[in-house]
């Protein structure tokens, strides 16, 4: 066990002896995000909305006691086993997190390990087997290879033809950090251009710690591609696209996701250099039309924005809004059909309920793939949107047509 590990627990077990004789009995979940790190900003954002849900969803039914939430700051995959001994051995059996797809691949074989509930908020990427998917691991966000599709779905549905282009005639290049991130969103794309028919030119793996920019920029011009998908993090992402900038790659689009493009801060680094992309990703708070959320989901967006803004003085991102929208649905819909807050009940609540698309404030419904199925523990209804950065800082939702709040605009990326 870390030292940082150890604190953490000392820190839960002291908070536990202070609950007053006579007071309801907190439900404790536990929380690992990457809260520092180069994950960091992701994963602050996420956590941040969890917080929000705990305060907002009130106290819990059944006698049991508000939510406390129990956070371990887990920067890399590395820190996950011992975050989720240690909050194993101090009792809490319902986790939540864990924006990286990396953290959640080993938080989820930890959990399941230990017969813990594991309730995955927003990474996308896979899981490795053995994981109880379905069974004691539930992901609520859309998964990578969700997003991958959907983003080439859109370039052949609705940009092409911005672009005065058939699907058929665009060259396409996927670039990819090698990880279990970038591969199962980098998978979803190339599935779907496979299957569409469209002229692939080149795949474009990397070490994100350890590529010349420049290099690989001048690689995606020598194939030929006009149309670049890009899985990437933060860093590397604004380091790939000023590579590309700088070597004038003539691309007449390029679409990113949910780690990169879609961020505020990939804005804020590139600035002009980021007009005319286009994220596939979870929706934010200010860029859905909130007309496609039922009446609930709605106001419970409105009230939940301002919070969040009065808190922490920015609005949701779309890191925050998944944190947010997947922390209520456990707190608010699932736990109080939940016999008890045994691991076992509350992923039998889980399974067993089911809520419209446009339900939850980021636009998503909730059903859960099946046990022993391909999508099992996966939510079937998440939402997911494309973006187009228009202006320097300023992002709206183009696509699909129920979530959009502008037109698409085939700016010159």
């Amino acid at each position: 066990m870390t030292r940082r590990t150890a604190l953490a627990l000392a820190l839960l077990v002291a908070a536990t002896a202070c609950t007053r004789v006579g007071e309801p009995t907190p439900l404790r979940v536990g929380a690992l995000y990457p809260l520092s790190g180069s994950q960091g900003p992701g994963g602050i954002d996420e956590h941040r909305g969890v917080l929000l849900a705990a305060e907002l969803a009130g106290g819990q039914p059944r006698g049991v006691g508000p939510i406390e939430v129990v956070s371990i700051d887990v920067p890399a995959a590395d820190a996950a086993p011992g975050a989720v001994a240690a909050l194993d051995e101090a009792g809490v059996d319902l986790v939540v997190g864990s924006y990286g797809s990396t953290i959640s691949a080993v938080i989820a074989r930890a959990t399941a390990a230990r017969g813990l509930l594991f309730w995955e908020t927003g990474a996308v990427g896979m899981l490795p087997p053995g994981v109880a998917r379905g069974e004691l691991t539930f992901r609520m966000a859309p998964t990578g290879a969700v997003l991958g599709r959907n983003a080439i779905a859109f370039v052949a549905e609705r940009l092409a033809g911005e672009l005065g282009r058939s699907p058929s005639s665009l060259r396409f290049g996927v670039a990819f950090v090698r990880d279990a991130y970038g591969r199962a969103v980098a998978r979803g794309a190339l599935a779907e251009i496979r299957e569409r028919g469209l002229h692939l030119v080149g795949r474009f793996g990397y070490d994100a710690l350890n590529t010349h920019w420049r290099a690989f920029a001048r690689r995606i011009e020598r194939a030929g591609v006009e149309v670049l998908f890009v899985s990437a993090y933060l860093e590397d992402g604004i380091a790939m696209r000023r590579a590309i900038v700088r070597e004038d790659v003539p691309l007449v689009a390029s679409i990113g996701t949910s780690s990169s493009y879609c961020m505020p801060e990939f804005g804020a680094a590139l600035g002009p250099d980021a007009v005319g992309l286009f994220a596939s990703d979870k929706p934010d708070a200010g860029a859905i039309d909130p007309s496609a959320l039922g009446p609930d989901a709605r106001e419970l967006l409105e009230r939940a924005s301002r919070a969040y803004r009065e808190r922490w003085g920015r609005p949701m991102s779309a890191a925050a809004l998944a944190g947010f929208s997947a922390a209520w649905a456990l707190f608010h819909e699932v736990l109080p059909r939940a016999r008890s807050a045994d691991p076992l009940d509350v992923a039998a609540a889980a399974r067993g309920l089911e809520l419209p698309v446009g339900a939850l404030p980021n636009g998503s419904g909730l059903r859960f793939g099946s046990p022993g199925t391909p999508d099992a523990g996966d939510n079937l209804r998440a939402a997911s949107v494309i973006w187009e950065w228009v202006r320097p800082g300023e992002h709206v939702v183009v696509w699909p047509p129920l979530f959009a709040t502008a037109p698409v605009r085939a700016l010159p990326p």
